[in-house]
């Protein structure tokens, strides 16, 4: 047995694209990996470590020790039939998984046993997935589990996985079989396991029950000096530890040689310094047990190629000690939550408590953007700054505020992405109940210090992820500022009518000139009190404009007067919205005495002191103000649409399909004949119109009667095809005659004799949908209408797979030419529904076949009658890699 599982091992290479750094439910973090030979003293040790209850679980009897024959046969697998996986923390094994193939059979017998003081964590869970994962890619589709009756806790995991499983009880046993393919619930299952895992383990860095410097130094011009003197004068809730073996204390405070001479458990480490002593720094943590790292050192992946490798090493390590890392290379933390008051960050000043968290990459910016934060009076609940972003990242920080209830405003400056649909994916979720407001720099390069752990996506595709997830994107930290503001003080609008009131008709033209070009509809002309109006008079008209029903949202343009404070407009002001009734249904902005953010005399007090809710925000100028309340407008528009169902249309033969593209792949076809992409779209339920390929004038003739007259002729030829004066196309042949005269012109003016012989579809829009392979964020489905609209100008709308229903009508409606398919100028209206499932199937056959790289339906008619595709260019490639898919691992 022993040599028939060595031969195995041989055959089967060691599968390293299995390993993976994963997240418990308490947020500390292991490092999962297949079992070598090399592991059998740990696993005895393991063995050894489990208790005696433990062991009987798992192994029906006492066990107490393990044999030879079975660590061997343990710790041997061929990583085919019998695969094990272990997770470590540290050297040491906490967990192990394996399945076994049941003889002549798709199925495989699982089981797992976690270590006594790591059950709890999640680790059960884990496990499965990524054994299931292995599984399905050697080849199995079911897993068998039997586990005794009193094992409670075992069968939850299996039961609560989200899989259909059978249970059967027999003698105390409970046999329990389910097939591995993923069900709609086992992802949903797996997905809220993730959201809550990485939330814990960001919440576990913003409330640190005690932190460490180390690098705490005396000399005001060292970052290790900044980072303790922030810490001690937020009057941090947590106790500081300075670590600094040259000096007794720092600042006043005891210091310590290393960390591990803290007497007390410690939770967070701030480093901070010079990048060369890290690893020492770090191996200390590791044995102390520290929680989580802040690296605010620099001298890493920004520094080159052997900075990069020491900061892999160095994230991989804490990793596997349960240590999750922010930076290296960033600004720091901030949690302004009254009962924490940490500011482990280099940033001399701080906003004040509000309700917004941010996240950025840059820490340099992170300080200036901080610091307009608080010229703004715009509050924040937590700030990180990820710096190089080696390991925590603006996804776990989504993670975190979806379920933070300090926080309704999100706000990021990115400058790449790590994993751009898991972005997509958490974006879209935590968009329906918080806005996020994002700046994204970088469009075409990235800097040295993010390169690592970034992949490049193209524009078209950050935009598309943006409109999809309902991200409102602003192009400055100005404008972001400016969004936020509105957003954390002023409801949603509840759409686009807007009234502007006013003592300045030159500022109520510029609002009103601002809100048709954002797309805004001014319901009244605006409203002009006069520069010589009383406080009174002005707020009676902004009362009468938020009493008007059909009002969504008002803009108040103010300049001062020479005789009246503007004091006493602002309490006339606030009083007016108050007896309106409106405060908590009608957004507010305002260009109040020309102030930026929010004025004392516009603020409404929260129960802090800060402004809070109802607290009406100022532009520097009207433009500015309608910018925010337009983007808000179509935030709030977007959050009210129906958010769409994943449907899979009728009629769809995936099986067929797959076994056609992996026979094409097998041969190494790249580009699909006609033949071809017409039976994998037939699989699809898409039809193309029929056709005919001829080469001499006789066979078109024949074509021609066989598809049905009238016909249309097209050239074959790359350089006539698609051309918007439709030279090598001739339309409406009725008759043989036709043909010839039409096959002989087509000829002479193409110079081949090949020729498609098509039926005449009914009269329609001619449109374009394409597939489009971003590497990195992945495929696209892009729709226009055909001709120099879209060549020349781009007018294109785009929206990544997979689609929901709402998201495929969306598309259709997008381009600025879309009004050509709902009947622009007495033209007739097409069939949007069955564009609408053209899309979808599309859509549908990307998901399913990710071997399909390239798929152009040109041109498709929009008709009355239905949507008809009458060209089709479709190609094949390698399978990219898919980094939000499969069971759950980090970065």
């Amino acid at each position: 047995m022993e040599d028939s599982a060595s031969e195995q091992q041989r055959e089967a290479p060691y599968p390293r694209h299995w390993e993976a750094d994963v997240v418990l439910s308490d947020g500390g973090t292991v490092h999962l990996r297949p079992i070598v030979p090399a592991d059998a003293d740990q696993l005895v040790a393991f063995h050894g470590r489990l208790s005696d209850r433990t062991r009987y679980y798992r192994y029906f009897s006492p066990y107490p020790r393990m044999p030879q024959r079975d660590v061997d046969r343990f710790s041997r697998v061929d990583y085919v039939n019998r695969v094990a996986l272990v997770a470590l923390l540290g050297d040491d094994i906490v967990a192990v998984g394996r399945f076994d193939r049941l003889s002549g059979s798709e199925s495989a017998e699982v089981a797992f046993v976690v270590q006594d003081g790591h059950q709890g964590r999640g680790l059960g869970s884990i496990l499965l997935e990524h054994l299931a994962a292995a599984a399905r890619e050697c080849g199995l589709s079911r897993f068998v589990a039997e586990v005794l009756a009193e094992n409670s806790q075992m069968v939850r995991v299996f039961r609560d996985a989200g899989y259909q499983v059978k249970r059967a009880m027999e003698e105390g046993l409970v046999r329990l079989e389910f097939p591995l393919d993923p069900t709609e619930e086992s992802v949903a299952v797996a997905r809220a396991r993730e959201q809550a895992a990485e939330a814990r383990s960001v919440h576990n860095l913003l409330h640190p029950r005690s932190v460490a410097v180390i690098g705490a130094s005396t000399d005001p011009d060292k970052i290790g000096h900044a980072v303790l003197a922030n810490l001690l004068g937020a009057d941090s809730a947590a106790p500081v530890y300075p670590v600094n073996p040259e000096h007794r204390a720092v600042r006043g405070v005891r210091s310590y040689a290393s960390v591990h001479d803290i007497p007390d458990e410690v939770d967070l480490a701030v480093i901070a310094i010079p990048a060369g002593g890290v690893a020492e720094v770090l191996e200390a943590c590791l044995a102390k047990g520290v929680k989580a790292l802040l690296i605010v050192s620099s001298g890493f992946s920004e520094a080159g190629p052997s900075g990069r490798e020491a900061e892999s090493s160095m994230v991989h390590q804490a990793r596997v000690y349960g240590m999750r890392v922010v930076g290296p290379n960033a600004l720091g933390v901030v949690n302004t939550d009254p009962a924490q008051r940490l500011n482990a960050s280099l940033a001399p000043t701080l906003p004040g408590r509000g309700r917004t968290g941010f996240f950025c990459q840059s820490g340099a910016l992170g300080v200036a953007i901080l610091a307009a934060a608080t010229e703004r009076g715009l509050g924040v609940s937590t700030f990180v700054s990820a710096g190089n972003r080696a390991d925590v990242s603006g996804n776990d920080l989504l993670q975190y505020w979806q379920t933070d209830t300090a926080t309704d405003v999100v706000l990021l400056y990115l400058e790449s992405f790590g994993n751009p649909r898991k972005f997509a994916r958490l974006a879209r979720r935590l968009g329906r109940s918080k806005p996020i407001i994002a700046v994204k720099s970088g469009r075409n390069a990235v800097r040295a210090g993010l390169a690592a752990t970034s992949v490049r996506v193209d524009e078209t595709s950050v935009q598309a992820l943006f409109d999809q997830a309902g991200v409102i994107r602003v192009e400055s930290v100005a404008q972001m500022f400016d969004a936020a503001l509105l957003l954390a003080h002023q409801p949603l609008p509840g759409g686009e009518r807007v009234a502007i009131v006013g003592n300045s008709s030159a500022l109520g033209m510029l609002a009103a000139d601002a809100a048709l070009e954002q797309g805004l509809r001014p319901v009244i002309d605006p409203v002009d009190v006069g520069a010589a109006a009383g406080p009174e008079e002005f707020a009676a008209a902004v009362r009468a404009a938020a009493e008007n029903s059909e009002v969504d949202a008002l803009v108040t343009v103010f300049a001062p007067p020479v005789a009246v404070p503007g004091a006493a407009y602002a309490r006339q002001l606030r009083t007016a919205l108050h007896e309106a009734g409106t405060l908590r249904t009608k957004p507010v902005v305002s260009t109040f005495l020309a102030a930026e953010g929010v004025p004392d005399e516009l603020a409404v007090p929260g129960p802090d002191g800060t402004p809070g809710p109802g607290s009406v925000p100022s532009y520097p100028s009207p433009e500015r103000a309608v910018l925010a309340l337009a983007r808000a407008a179509r935030y709030a528009n977007w959050r009210a649409a129906p958010q769409g169902e994943f449907v899979r249309p009728e009629g769809i033969d995936v099986e067929r399909a797959r076994r056609s593209v992996e026979e094409w792949t097998g041969r190494g076809v790249r580009r699909l004949s006609d033949e071809q992409a017409v039976d994998l779209l037939a699989c699809y339920g898409v039809e193309v119109v029929p056709f005919r390929l001829v080469s001499d004038e006789d066979s078109a003739v024949s074509a021609a009667e066989e598809v049905g007259l009238p016909v249309a002729l097209k050239s074959a030829s790359e350089r006539l095809r698609h051309r918007t004066d439709l030279a090598g196309v001739r339309l409406d042949l009725g008759g043989t005659e036709a043909v010839r005269t039409a096959y002989r012109d087509l000829c002479g003016l193409s110079g081949t004799a090949e020729l498609y012989v098509q039926r005449m579809a009914p009269k329609g829009t001619s449109c374009v949908i394409r597939l489009l392979d971003d590497p990195s964020f992945g495929t696209l489905v892009s729709f226009g209408l055909a001709g120099p609209a879209n060549d020349l100008i781009g007018d294109r709308a785009y929206r990544a797979v997979p689609l929901t229903d709402t998201d495929a009508s969306a598309l259709i409606r997008a381009p600025r030419a879309a009004p050509m398919l709902t009947g622009y100028r007495g033209g007739q209206a097409a069939d949007l529904g069955a564009m609408e499932d053209l899309v979808l199937r599309v859509a549908t056959l990307a998901e399913d076949l990710p071997e399909v790289r390239e798929l152009v339906l040109e041109p498709v008619l929009a008709a009355p009658s239905g949507a008809y595709v009458t060209g089709v260019v479709l190609g094949l490639g390698p399978t990219p890699d898919s980094p939000d898919s499969g069971p759950r691992r980090l970065r």
